[in-house]
């Protein structure tokens, strides 16, 4: 069977893999770091500026996959530093509407391209 993939708009996937992949009621979402589509370049105004583009690259994923931020199920987020926790929930907590999907959160070593944070997402069809 033929995987169903969706891409983000002006975006390019930096590795082998695809934006969305469609399992029919269910749309995993890869990993979008902070890269503004715009420039090609990673953003670097701190992780509340890095978590908000995540989102935006996030978003545009979903908007072609016919979804919205309301049909998100599950999210990843991935920290370099636990330190900016407090800094990207704040701008995570703008996102969703309650109820918020459920989430975890973890530290890692390093993330591609030098990045503080990346976020995944699943999300359901309605």
């Amino acid at each position: 069977m033929a995987r169903k993939v969706y891409e983000s708009k002006g975006a390019k996937a930096v590795g082998p893999y695809s934006h969305a992949v469609d399992a029919g009621e269910l749309v995993y979402l890869s990993g979008q770091t902070p890269i503004d589509p715009s420039t090609g370049e990673l953003v670097k105004d701190g992780i509340g500026e890095q978590t908000k583009q995540c989102f935006a690259n996030l978003f545009a994923v979903l908007e072609a996959a016919g979804l919205t931020p309301d049909d998100v199920m599950k999210v990843n987020v991935y920290l370099t530093d636990m330190d900016n926790f407090s800094e990207m929930n704040e701008v995570y907590k703008k996102q969703f509407s309650e109820p918020f999907p459920a989430r975890t959160t973890v530290a890692v070593l390093a993330l591609p391209l030098g990045a503080d944070v990346e976020i995944e997402m699943i999300a359901k069809r309605p």
